[in-house]
């Protein structure tokens, strides 16, 4: 009986911490991220301004929790969010902050990129006050540029 007891009780604090990792902000119904001045296909001179749209919820800095509101990310040259080795990471604990994951936490809407000539993919994802992707997620569709 004990140890049914202490097994129950293990169990429900791994449930309680995993759901309190695993933040689960709500994003609004119909809610949109875009690119505005970019498209699948487009050629581009480096560097080039990329400017993020945003359509049903509202923009505000991380760290900050208002309801239906959150900040951009933009990943570059890599699977779409939720795909790859840690899809299912980024989707629970919030995306990682290197040169393929750009934070714009301050509430930015835009930003001026520089890449290397080639072939690159883009696509933009609306983080909580954590950088944690809302529920459901806020993404674009991956588009591909050209950087002549």
């Amino acid at each position: 009986m004990k140890l049914r007891l202490f097994a129950m009780l293990f169990l429900g604090a791994f449930s309680f911490g995993a759901q309190t990792l695993a933040q689960e902000t709500p994003s609004a119904d119909g809610a949109k991220v875009y690119f505005v001045n970019l498209q699948d296909g487009a050629e581009v001179h480096s560097p080039f301004k990329v400017v993020f749209g945003l359509s049903g919820m509202g923009v505000a800095p991380s760290g900050v929790e208002k309801a239906k509101t959150g900040h951009h990310h933009l990943l570059i040259d890599r699977p779409a969010l939720g795909e790859g080795s840690d899809g299912a990471d980024e989707l629970m604990y919030g995306l990682p902050a290197d040169e393929q994951h750009l934070h714009f936490g301050g509430g930015q809407t835009e930003t001026t990129l520089e890449l290397e000539p080639g072939s690159h993919t883009l696509q933009l994802v609306l983080g909580d006050m954590g950088h944690v992707p809302h529920n459901p997620p806020v993404m674009s569709e991956v588009i591909t540029i050209t950087v002549k």
